[in-house]
């Protein structure tokens, strides 16, 4: 039986991680980093909690990616699996903010150190997640922001409505097909992330982990990497 291929799974918790922070962590965003600026920026013109946050995401992001890349390099010269190994660190991560979650939950104080703690562990899983796509899965469409993606299926399209070169064609149509279906995959991880917050509230949490798992028994020559 086939099974569903690492980046679109990657997709999904992107997008459902990005959604599930955000409304659990007053405006929090785990995975589009540079985005918190804008929500610190409104925080600190109305006055509403959650900007310490906000303000040590993009450090502690940009510190996950580099420690995730030295480990990475450290296993390829020993001629181990990179891969396998970030994204259980990843799941680790995500399941201390599941559990945390359940233990503290729900945060109407988003500067409370028990919400800090678990928006930088969300961060962290997130930063090694990125770290991964970039250095191992390149081929694939990025799985936390979209906004490359959709520009480059709208050029595609273009590229495909003028009717160029047969080989610029092909090239553009696989892209096209690729990054829609990465893109609907995220949206589907957004989607369901606000429906069980919504209905289930701080258990939403504790789907990433089963993500992460069902992530690493995919079968996808990419663990090995």
């Amino acid at each position: 039986m086939k099974t569903i291929s690492l980046p679109l799974i990657l997709s999904v918790n992107g997008g459902y991680v990005d959604t599930a922070g955000f409304l659990a962590l007053q405006g929090l965003f785990p995975a589009h980093v540079t985005g918190n600026f804008v929500t610190l920026s409104a925080n600190l013109a109305t006055g509403t909690t959650g900007a310490i946050p906000k303000l040590i995401a993009l450090p502690m992001f940009c510190l996950m990616v580099f420690l995730a890349r030295l480990a990475g390099l450290a296993l390829t010269r020993r001629r181990k699996p990179v891969v396998k190994p970030l994204l259980s660190v990843q799941l680790v991560l995500l399941s201390a903010a599941a559990w945390l979650a359940l233990a503290s939950g729900p945060f109407l104080e988003g500067n409370a150190p028990v919400a800090v703690v678990m928006g930088m562990l969300l961060v962290s899983a997130m930063a090694i997640q990125n770290a991964i796509h970039r250095a191992h899965l390149g081929k694939a469409p990025p799985s936390t922001l979209m906004t490359g993606t959709t520009t480059q299926i709208m050029l595609d399209l273009a590229e495909l409505t003028m009717r160029g070169s047969a080989e610029n064609s092909a090239a553009a149509y696989a892209r096209v097909r690729t990054m829609i279906v990465a893109v609907a995959a995220f949206a589907i991880g957004c989607a369901a992330a606000a429906f069980l917050y919504i209905n289930v509230s701080i258990w939403c949490f504790l789907l990433p982990p089963v993500l992460i798992v069902a992530a690493l028994a995919s079968r996808t020559p990419a663990l090995e990497a």
